[in-house]
Order: structure tokens, then C-alpha cells, then sequence
């Protein structure tokens, strides 16, 4: 995290996802890691939004919520070695460092 947020490692590609439905969302995160774990990127953004502000708290940032628990299911863990939230200059905690496991040969 730390080498990323000082650029000395590069994000390879990054989705916004916030904006989508959940469904659409775990759509277009599971297609966007294949490519990313096919093209041999190391570390991609996944970008979720931190939320709207107000209103409840249980209905407040869904993807924010979901997608950490969707990186943990048995069909991404083929594709990430792991995540943490990313850094202020990268959106905080409204995004994702997703670390992409390495393609075998």
C-alpha cells in the first residue's frame, strides 16, 4: 500500500464501479479481474464510492460493503491474492488496492 501511494509501484488498471447495481457491479468486477489476472497486471484500483452521505447507515454504501466480501468468494479467490483499502490520493476508503494473483504458465 505504502509503495503505491508513493507511485513507486503502479496501479495496472483500475473500474469504478460506484453508480452500478449490485448485480452489475459483481458482473463487471469479475470480468474486469479475469482480464487484469489474463493480461498479468499485479495491482488494479477497484473504485466502490464511499456512499451517500445521510440517510442510514445499514443502506449507506452497499458496494462499499459487498465487494470485500465478493473478493473473498471461491470464484475471485482464484484471481486475487488479496486487498486492502487504498490510500486518501486513491480514494480512501471508497476504493480498493486488489493485488491480481499471477497467471501460471
Amino acid at each position: 500500500r505504502a509503495k503505491l501511494s508513493r507511485g513507486k509501484n503502479e496501479i495496472d488498471a483500475r473500474i469504478d464501479l460506484h453508480g452500478m447495481t449490485q448485480t452489475r457491479a459483481h458482473r463487471a468486477l469479475h470480468g474486469f479481474l479475469q482480464r487484469a489476472h489474463h493480461e498479468g497486471h499485479t495491482f488494479v484500483l477497484v473504485i466502490t464510492g464511499k456512499g451517500k452521505a445521510g440517510g442510514n447507515e445499514a443502506e449507506r454504501g452497499v458496494l462499499r460493503r459487498q465487494v470485500p466480501l465478493w473478493l473473498s468468494l471461491p470464484e475471485f479467490r482464484s484471481l486475487v491474492v488479496g486487498f486492502e483499502e487504498a490510500h486518501i490520493g486513491h480514494g480512501g476508503e471508497g476504493a480498493l488496492y486488489v493485488r491480481i494473483r499471477r497467471a501460471r504458465v
